[in-house]
């Protein structure tokens, strides 16, 4: 401070600068700021814009180093999971192994059996493309109708198991009733066991288990396959597995309706076969041994029963007195047997 006047201190120059004068700068800035704030903005947006080259190659280095110092305590946890993958992996075809080797056992049985074969299932592929609320609680509408070949009570399958069937069809669009809805019933078999039993939905993710054979101990992580009894679903479609709370047995889905985006509709309701007609060429039922049929007797309906026109009764003949006997007659008096 010299002179009464407060400067700042000097600079490598030696030139001084008041303390007044910069106050005073500072605060025609402010008030031009708020006279002119777009002018302050679009200097700032001009400034930005030049130095957006600048900002992004100085961005992406300190981006990927922070993601790389927050991805180091995850390093050893990715390491754990890989390994139990690889493992998981190995059990895996372990078991396609297995199957494929059961499964060519199966059909060498039934071709010895003469087994019927199960039918064979059509698939209609289809995508969710929207989610209603009416008149179930939760309702999948899917881009395929009855231009497509979908019928209502097809069952509704993503990559992990069963969705639910379908019960309304348009010309383009499907409804499906899920699962877990409170009108959902289906029949379903428990294995290991095979025990038949009935799958209810209750509006909650995870379905009950409302009824089942008596003697039938269900036990947690059984599997849930579809039955196929009154033939309106497929067999063997995989449901989700058994889970214990405190009110009895539930079902935990494999697959997640909330986050499915593509299903497959299977037809499995067959049309009903009918018996051929008879041709010309058919032989006749005297080939095999048996009697020939009877010609139809044509049954004549009773006749009325013919009733005699009435008539009067004829009148009684009128009869003559009976004639006394000879003895009696007046005038030949018979003389007693004393009189002689």
């Amino acid at each position: 401070m010299a002179n009464g006047t407060w400067r700042i201190a000097r600079t490598r120059g030696g030139a001084h600068l008041p303390l007044i004068i910069v106050a005073a700068l500072a605060v025609a800035l402010i008030l031009i700021g708020k006279a002119q704030s777009s002018l302050f903005d679009r200097a700032r947006a001009h400034v930005m814009d030049w130095m957006k080259p600048a900002l992004s190659a100085t961005r992406e280095p300190m981006v990927d180093f922070n993601r790389w110092v927050g991805s180091i305590g995850e390093i050893f946890a990715v390491y754990q999971e890989n390994l139990k993958l690889k493992e998981e992996i190995g059990r895996l075809r372990q078991w396609h192994n297995t199957a494929i080797s059961l499964d060519e056992r199966v059909k060498r049985y039934q071709l010895l059996l003469h087994a019927v074969p199960d039918p064979v299932l059509s698939s209609v592929v289809a995508r969710v493309i929207g989610r209603a609320s009416h008149p179930f609680l939760q309702t999948l509408i899917l881009d395929a109708g009855k231009e497509n070949g979908v019928k209502p009570g097809e069952a509704v399958v993503d990559a992990r198991g069963m969705i639910g069937r379908i019960f309304l069809t348009g010309e383009r669009t499907s409804w499906v009733i899920l699962l877990t809805d409170l009108n959902s019933r289906i029949p379903v078999t428990i294995e290991p066991g095979n025990a038949q039993a009935i799958m209810a939905g209750d509006n909650s993710p995870m379905p009950t288990i409302a009824t089942f054979s008596q003697g039938t101990e269900l036990k947690a992580g059984n599997q849930v396959v579809s039955s196929g009894d009154g033939d309106i679903l497929p067999e063997g479609l995989p449901i989700g597995t058994i889970v214990t709370d405190g009110s009895g047995y539930r079902v935990a889905l494999f697959a997640d309706q909330t986050a499915t985006q593509d299903v497959e509709i299977l037809d499995f309701k067959l049309p009903p076969e009918h018996p051929p007609a008879t041709s010309p060429d058919d032989l006749p039922v005297t080939a095999a041994g048996l009697p020939p049929a009877s010609p139809p007797v044509a049954v004549s309906p009773p006749a009325a029963p013919v009733t005699a026109p009435k008539t009067k009764p004829a009148p009684a003949p009128r009869t003559q007195p009976a004639a006394p006997p000879p003895g009696n007659a007046p005038g030949n008096d018979v003389p007693d047997a004393g009189n002689e």
